[in-house]
């Protein structure tokens, strides 16, 4: 019997909570467990153990990007970064989990429709998907770690040397290679 008055999803949306106010280090079955008063015990109904609680963490950032329609590489690439500046450390929440093998492959998979999309071949779309995917990643991974030395004062905000548009630099950087693979 599930612990009453609690399902995974009211586990996995204070999981996001703590996240988004405290981060991926304070996010701990012992904190879950105080925000919805039960007993650590009581969250392993739902999930056996905390990697799997954060595959599904991953799966609900990843799912935002989710139009159900496949579109171009560059619109896949600027939602998935979206989803994941969207939760504090969302970016290493994902990484982490992608790395385990948990979760789900939405990411990659929505990259490689893209790049097929584009008109590449299915081999060239998974290994472009997933160059794109670990750019994307890095990249905001990177992101949040700044944001998060800015908000304590570590940085000099006016000094943090990633301008708006390096990501779309980046990104068509490796589209750019993509296409040019294409002619050889």
């Amino acid at each position: 019997m599930a612990p009453r008055g609690h399902s995974a999803d009211d586990v996995a949306r204070a999981a996001l909570r703590i996240l988004d106010d405290h981060g991926l280090p304070d996010l701990t079955m012992r904190r879950l467990a105080t925000a919805l008063e039960v007993q650590p015990s009581a969250l392993y109904w739902h999930f056996p153990n905390k990697q799997t609680l954060l595959a599904e963490l991953s799966d609900r950032i990843v799912g935002r990007t989710a139009s159900g329609v496949p579109t171009d590489l560059r619109t896949e690439a600027f939602s998935l970064r979206d989803a994941l500046l969207a939760y504090r450390d969302g970016a290493e929440v994902v990484s982490s989990t992608l790395a385990l093998g948990l979760g789900s492959t939405l990411a990659h998979d929505r990259l490689t429709a893209a790049v097929v999309h584009d008109g590449f071949d299915a081999g060239t779309a998974r290994r472009g998907a997933t160059t794109v995917l670990h750019y994307v990643l890095g990249f905001v991974w990177h992101e949040q770690q700044r944001m998060l030395y800015d908000s304590v004062g570590a940085r000099d905000m006016e000094a943090s040397g990633l301008e708006s548009d390096d990501f779309a630099f980046g990104l068509d950087l490796i589209a750019a290679g993509l296409r040019a693979r294409g002619r050889v």
